[in-house]
Formats: C-alpha cells, structure tokens, sequence
C-alpha cells in the first residue's frame, strides 16, 4: 500500500497536530505546578477566580482547566471586564512575562483545537 502526497501531507500535519496537543498539555501542566500560587495570587480580587480557584485540589484535570481559565481571561480581558468577574487591577498588575506565556499558550491551544476539527472534517468527508 502506498500513499500519495496528499494522503502524507494529511498524516504529517495530523501527527504533528497530535504531538503538538500533547506538548500544549504538559506546557499547560508545567505552568500550574509551578506557577499557580503566582497566577491565583495576582488574581485574588476577580470573583471569577473565586468560582475556579477550587480546580486546584482537582488533581491534574483541575489544574489544567484552572490554567485554561486563567489564560483566557488574560489573553480576552475585555470580555470579563464587561461582564465584573474580572478586576481590572489585577490584569494590569499580571507579571507580563507569565501574562505572555499564557496569551502564547491560550492561541497555540486554540490553533491546536481547530486543526483537529479540520482533520476530522476532512476525514469524514471523504477528501483524503
């Protein structure tokens, strides 16, 4: 059985988006092992936080959900800054290297996501 171009380009981009999912969930994991007491403690006057901030004896479903959390609310702040779940303060107060690395993180994971569901659409449709 040989593939064509298409179908190697179709597997290559699909191992590297597989790999890339698990490289964004240990880089998610990294994150709230080391820096959670950091990321919650600038973040301590957001009702939102409040909501999430029992995510962290979640084991490490939680914390990934809690690192997802707070890196959507750094990197979309204007949307939590309408709704007053989120502290204007404390976003302007957010260490901007850490602040970087979860804008970084919230884009690559949602590049990450809508490129499976591309490869699934392709998938099904029968194109490769």
């Amino acid at each position: 059985m040989s593939l064509d171009t298409a179908d190697k380009i179709f597997l290559a981009v699909g191992l590297i988006d597989f790999g890339g999912i698990f490289l964004w969930i240990g880089v998610c994991l990294r994150l709230a092992y080391t820096k959670m007491d950091l990321m919650l403690n600038y973040l301590k006057n957001s009702s939102l936080m409040g909501t999430f901030a029992h995510l962290r004896q979640g084991g490490p479903w939680g914390k990934l959900v809690l690192v997802g959390s707070i890196s959507s609310v750094v990197t979309f702040p204007g949307f939590y800054l309408k709704r007053g779940t989120v502290n204007a303060e404390d976003i302007r107060c957010f260490p901007t290297a850490l602040k970087r690395k979860l804008v970084i993180l919230q884009w690559a994971g949602l590049v990450l996501l809508v490129t499976m569901v591309c490869i699934g659409i392709v998938a099904k449709l029968g194109w490769v």
